[in-house]
């Protein structure tokens, strides 16, 4: 084998005569801050990658030479980042990301927001660095309410951003939604399990976190709220009208509410009574003495004293009245009573085992007399009116409400990139567009079935022992109809159904068909996933754990609530939102809505009353917010009209 030659050594004075060694290829390209755009004409596209593409040829910019230009040595944004945007592979979702946006948007010499408008909309908040001294739960809230450049602003800007968010729209800044924040921070309520006959839908969420009630209470509760809502009397008993579920379901949590404060230890936060829970029964409710604690308690946690205890003081003599009254009907209640140092006497349980009836007899008078004296003081704590003001007060409330739906439309994700966040939207919208065309309680809507076109509908019957509506496509009127029976509404005994059905076809207004369609075919079933179908109309964003898809009474309400806090409320910061001067509301605020916005227009509360199925004096002492400068108002429009002639 030969042998390979020996390689000549270096010597130093080559070493020396040698240059460096050039790199191969063309030189890079000279960095311009603003580079020449070409003369071709061009049309401007409607997507962001195309956009950005589009511009990126003009100017001779690569994705490597753009990334050069635009990314300092602090900057994380690398050249795949670009060029996983120009293919439409991703798209900018972080502060950074808008931000290198808007350094391109400048060296190309493009408006400001240029391709930020041109991005998918993706239903979240965009993605910031973590601000110190939040919590994680608090960064989801208030992100989405935050403006893009907040980290880049002074630190003083910045704590007024935050506590203008957290108090306007976190929190909704009424002086009755922070005594009420304040007062549900201590749960000391008790809860009654397992009651038949209420609607597990209004309790579920406010009761989380409390006490079960002990079992002798449990026990005749349980009782009672059987007595109450059964179609007919028990056997051998009499009663004066029955409770449907939410009155029973409200029954239940102010008894709740009461024995919970009477069993609450007095050196705790809550400052109860300390009464032993084995010790708690019905039979207390006659007891001057108990009532007399429980009053002045409420003044004291609330400051005064408002309507909550004329109905509780109400309540309680429903109980005790005689014939009817179910406690009257049930002295074996007297069975479970014990003495409770400083608040019931062994003589008093004594008396109540001897004589029933006088125990029911002196409460009678005990609680009409302070009843009276309760409604004297009486104050209202809170406004109904307050968080809508602004809409209330404009020429057209229900035009102006509007304004939040057509907010909606403005900002709807993109279905193609972010399918669950669009139909999140798609159910925002339509739950508002249909408590302004229906003017619904909250439990109505929530409860509200469909039939899909050319589906067979329910019957009337069907409906009324699910004591629920239903949307269905009527062909004749070839619309969308709702249908509800009397017996589902919480007044089905007022003059305005006269025991006849509620029917009403939605209007085709608004793209509002074109969404209920969408929303049937496509984002009711994203919502659902793999949760059971509960059959509503409306469904929440079932997640992995999620078991009953259906909306409860706080979950609609808190899904509502978000929709005003993210399109409704406007925040001067972002310049997004609807309406100035908003506040956080639920569903029952569209009935004020309805009624005022009818009233303006007519001066009829008859005619507002068919706007929200009620009676013309319900209307009046509770809906309608009609001052006398509308009714004069009013007046002139057809005084004037002499003038005129």
């Amino acid at each position: 084998m030969a042998e390979r030659p020996l390689l000549a050594p270096i010597t130093e004075s080559a070493d020396l005569a040698g240059h460096p060694k050039k790199k191969r290829g063309p030189k890079p390209k000279l960095i311009v801050e603003f580079p020449e755009a070409s003369g071709e004409e061009w049309v401007d596209p409607t997507s962001f990658p195309e956009a950005l593409a589009l511009h990126m040829r003009r100017h001779g910019d690569s994705c490597n030479h753009l990334h050069r230009a635009i990314i300092g040595p602090g900057d994380k944004t690398d050249r795949k980042t670009i060029q996983t945007w120009a293919t439409g592979v991703k798209a900018p979702g972080t502060i950074e990301s808008l931000s290198v946006l808007s350094r391109i948007e400048r060296r190309y010499r493009l408006p400001e927001g240029y391709f930020q408008a041109k991005l998918d909309r993706t239903g979240r908040a965009t993605a910031r660095p973590a601000i110190a001294a939040l919590t994680a739960s608090e960064r989801r809230k208030l992100a989405w309410h935050l403006p893009g450049d907040f980290s880049k602003r002074p630190k003083r800007e910045r704590e007024e951003i935050l506590a203008w968010v957290r108090s306007v729209i976190i929190e909704g800044a009424t002086e009755y939604r922070r005594f009420q924040r304040e007062a549900t921070q201590q749960r000391f309520s008790l809860r009654f399990s397992n009651t038949a006959s209420v609607d597990a839908g209004a309790t579920d969420g406010s009761m989380a976190g409390c006490r079960d009630a002990p079992s002798q209470l449990q026990t005749e509760v349980h009782s009672l709220i059987a007595f109450k809502t059964s179609t007919l009397a028990p056997s051998g008993l009499l009663r004066q009208g029955m409770w449907g579920e939410e009155t029973a379901s409200q029954k239940l949590e102010h008894l709740g509410l009461m024995f919970g404060a009477l069993c609450s230890p007095p050196d705790g936060d809550v400052r109860g009574f300390g009464v032993p829970a084995d010790r708690l029964c019905l039979a207390m409710l006659l007891f001057p003495s108990v009532w007399d604690w429980y009053l002045h308690w409420r003044e004291e946690r609330r400051g005064f004293y408002t309507s909550w205890e004329v109905n509780m003081l109400d309540f309680a003599l429903s109980l005790a009245r005689e014939k009817t009254g179910w406690m009257r009907q049930h002295p074996d209640l007297a069975d479970a009573l014990q003495p409770v140092d400083e608040l019931i006497s062994a003589g008093e349980v004594d008396e109540a085992c001897r004589d029933w009836d006088a125990v029911c007899d002196r409460f009678i008078i005990y609680a009409l007399n302070r009843k009276k004296d309760v409604q004297r003081v009486a104050k209202v704590h809170r406004d109904p009116f307050e968080p809508i003001l602004p809409i209330l007060e404009a020429e057209s409330p229900v035009g102006e409400y509007r304004k939040i739906t057509e907010e909606m439309l403005a900002r709807m994700p993109s279905a193609r990139r972010h399918p669950k966040a669009a139909a999140e939207a798609v159910r925002a919208f339509l739950m508002l567009r249909f408590g302004l065309h229906l003017g619904l309680r909250q439990k109505n809507l929530r409860q509200l079935r469909f039939c899909v076109r050319g589906g067979r509908h329910s019957s009337e019957k069907q409906l009324e022992n699910l004591r629920c509506g239903e949307l269905r496509w009527n062909d004749l009127s070839g619309g969308w109809e709702v249908f509800i029976p009397a017996v589902a509404f919480k007044n089905a005994s007022s003059s305005f159904f006269g025991r006849k059905p509620y029917r009403l076809l939605l209007p085709d207004l608004g793209r509002l068909y074109e969404f209920i369609d969408l929303y049937l075919r496509r984002d009711r079933q994203i919502l659902l996933g793999g949760a059971e179908d509960p059959k509503t109309f409306f469904v929440k964003s079932a997640k992995l754990t999620t078991k009953d898809a259906a909306y409860s009474q706080v979950g609609f309400y808190d899904a509502w609530r978000l929709a005003i806090q993210r399109y409704g409320i406007f925040n001067p910061y972002t310049g997004q939102g609807a309406i100035k001067g908003l506040l956080p509301h639920g569903p029952h605020n569209v009935r004020d809505v309805l009624a005022t916005h009818v009233l303006k227009k007519t001066g009829s509360y008859e005619q507002a009353g068919y706007a929200i199925q009620d009676s013309p004096e319900i209307v009046a002492k509770h809906y309608g917010r009609f001052f006398p400068h509308d009714k004069s108002a009013l007046a002139a429009v057809v005084l004037n009209e002499a003038w005129e002639s």
